[in-house]
């Protein structure tokens, strides 16, 4: 059992090293994008890096929920089940 958690420690902090670097390439390469946006005009133009940033941003988002959700409802869900209680 001790292995197994152990397994599920490192699995998980693995997601989350992943996670931050997801997010510090989407801050570098966002910045990069508002950046050519700003030099070339960018106040007077359509700001289209809303796009970029909003879309990747959905992709953040959902990685981000996926890795540091509560750690033990799926523990807390399965004992749910096995003891018999009424969802």
């Amino acid at each position: 059992m001790e292995e197994e958690k152990n397994a599920q420690l490192w699995q998980q902090a693995k997601a989350r090293v992943d996670f931050r670097t997801h997010f510090t390439v989407y801050i570098i390469r966002n910045a990069l994008l508002w950046l050519i946006w700003l030099f070339s005009g960018g106040a007077h133009s359509y700001p289209w890096p809303i796009w970029p940033t909003m879309g990747w941003g959905d992709g953040i988002l959902f990685n981000y929920l996926g890795v540091y959700r509560p750690v033990n409802s799926v523990e807390k869900e399965y004992e749910k089940l096995k003891s018999g209680q009424p969802q």
